[in-house]
C-alpha cells in the first residue's frame, strides 16, 4: 500500500490550483469597498455581486460531469483554471455593472467546473482511511485565499484600482493552467456524468438531502460571512477599508492549523461527531459577530473562521461515504451547486439588504442560529457502510 505521504506533492499541487480558484471568487470582498465607491453602489447591489458569481458557479458544477466524462479530470482541472483566469480579465475591462454582473457568472461557472473533478482525482489516489488529512491539505487553498485576499487586495492596489487587481490575478491564473497542463499529474481518467441512474441513486437517499443543507450552512459560514465582513467592519464599526481587512486577513491564520486536527477529528472521531462540534462552535462564534460591537467584537471575528474552517474536511468526506463510490464526484456536482448558491450567494446578499435597512448586525447573528440548529439533522444522517452494517 503506497503512504500518505506519497501523494503529498501531488495534493498540494491540485491545491495551488484550488487556491486561484478560491481566491477568484472572494476577493471582491476586500475591493468591495472601492468598489461601491467606483460603481455608486449601495451594500446590497455590492452583495449581490457574489450572488451572481454563484448563478453561474451552479451551472459550472453541474456541467462538470459532462465535461470530465470527455476530457478526463486532468482537463477539466486544465479549463477551470485558464478560463477564470480569462474571466477576471474580463471583470477587470467590463465599465457598466451589467456587463461586470455577466462576466462574474462567466468567472462563477469558470470556477465551478474545478471542485468536482478535484474531490474525484484526490478520493481515487488517497486511500479511503486517510481521506480526511487528505481534504484537510486540500482545504488548505480555501484558508490561504481568505487570509492572502484582503492582505494580497491592499498590497496590490497600492500600485493598481481594483480592476488591476483582477487583471494581476487573472495573468496568474492563465499562467497557472497551463502549468499544469505541462507538468502536473493525476486525474487522467474519465468522470461519471450526472445520468437518470447515477441521479436516482442519490436523490433518493434521504442522507444526500442533509448533506445540501449542511453544505449550505458551512459554506454560509466560511464564504458568506467573510464576504460581506471588511464592509460590515468598514460601514457598521467605523474602521478604514486598510484596517478592516487586515484584520480580516489576519483571523483566518489560525485555521491553517487547525483543519489538520480538524482532519486528524474526522479520521478518528468520524465525520457525523466532527461535523457537530464544528456547527455548534461555528454557530455560537457567528452570533456574537452580531452582537458583539467594539473592540470586544475580535474574539469572535477570529475565532469565527477557526470553527468554520473544521466544517470541510469532515463533510467533504460524509459527502464521500452517502453513495457508491462510482457516484462520488456527482454526489459532489450536485451537492455544492445549490449549497454554493445559497451560502455564497443568497446569504451575503440577504446580510447585504438587511445592511441596507440598518440591521447588518441581525444577519450575522441569524447565520449564526441557522448554524447551530443544524446539529438536529445530524441525527438522520446516514452512511453507505452504516446500510450495510443495518444500522
Amino acid at each position: 500500500m503506497v503512504s500518505f505521504r506519497t501523494h503529498v506533492p501531488f495534493l498540494l499541487y491540485l491545491t495551488g490550483i484550488f487556491f486561484l480558484n478560491f481566491l477568484s471568487r472572494i476577493v471582491l470582498a476586500p475591493l468591495m469597498p472601492a468598489i461601491e465607491s467606483d460603481l455608486n453602489i449601495g451594500h446590497g447591489e455590492a452583495g449581490s455581486l457574489f450572488l451572481f458569481i454563484s448563478l453561474g458557479y451552479f451551472p459550472g458544477l453541474l456541467g462538470s460531469g459532462y465535461v470530465s466524462s470527455r476530457f478526463t479530470h486532468r482537463w477539466t482541472i486544465i479549463l477551470s483554471s485558464v478560463a477564470v483566469g480569462g474571466s477576471l480579465l474580463a471583470v477587470s475591462l467590463s465599465h457598466t455593472l451589467w456587463w461586470i454582473r455577466s462576466a462574474l457568472i462567466l468567472l462563477g461557472l469558470s470556477a465551478g467546473l474545478y471542485l468536482p473533478s478535484g474531490i474525484a482525482s484526490l478520493t481515487d489516489m488517497v486511500n479511503s482511511k486517510d481521506w480526511g488529512k487528505a481534504i484537510a491539505v486540500h482545504e488548505l487553498a480555501p484558508i490561504l485565499a481568505f487570509i492572502s485576499a484582503p492582505l494580497l487586495a491592499e498590497g496590490l492596489m497600492i500600485w493598481f484600482s481594483w480592476r488591476g487587481v483582477l487583471a494581476v490575478l487573472g495573468g496568474t491564473a492563465i499562467f497557472t493552467g497551463g502549468a499544469f497542463a505541462c507538468f502536473g499529474r493525476g486525474g487522467a481518467f474519465l468522470g461519471e456524468t450526472p445520468s437518470p441512474r447515477n441521479l436516482r441513486a442519490l436523490v433518493t437517499i434521504p442522507s444526500f438531502w442533509i448533506m445540501v443543507v449542511l453544505f449550505s450552512m458551512g459554506i454560509g459560514a466560511s464564504l458568506g460571512v467573510y464576504t460581506m465582513l471588511p464592509l460590515y467592519l468598514v460601514a457598521e464599526e467605523g474602521l478604514g477599508r486598510g484596517w478592516a481587512n487586515t484584520l480580516v486577513g489576519l483571523s483566518r491564520i489560525a485555521a491553517l492549523g487547525v483543519i489538520f486536527l480538524a482532519g486528524w477529528a474526522t479520521d478518528r472521531l468520524g465525520p457525523r461527531r466532527a461535523l457537530g462540534g464544528a456547527f455548534l462552535a461555528t454557530g455560537m462564534a457567528t452570533m456574537l459577530l452580531g452582537l458583539l460591537h467594539g473592540v470586544r467584537i475580535l474574539p469572535a471575528l477570529f475565532l469565527q473562521p477557526v470553527f468554520s474552517s473544521c466544517f470541510f474536511p469532515a463533510a467533504f468526506a460524509a459527502l464521500s461515504k452517502i453513495g457508491p463510490s462510482q457516484v462520488r464526484n456527482v454526489a459532489v456536482s450536485l451537492t455544492i451547486p445549490v449549497a454554493f448558491l445559497l451560502g455564497g450567494g443568497a446569504i451575503p446578499a440577504g446580510i447585504g439588504i438587511l445592511g441596507e435597512h440598518g440591521l447588518f448586525s441581525l444577519g450575522f447573528t441569524l447565520v449564526g442560529i441557522m448554524l447551530a440548529g443544524c446539529i438536529i439533522l445530524l441525527k438522520y444522517l446516514k452512511f453507505q457502510e452504516d446500510a450495510i452494517q443495518g444500522i
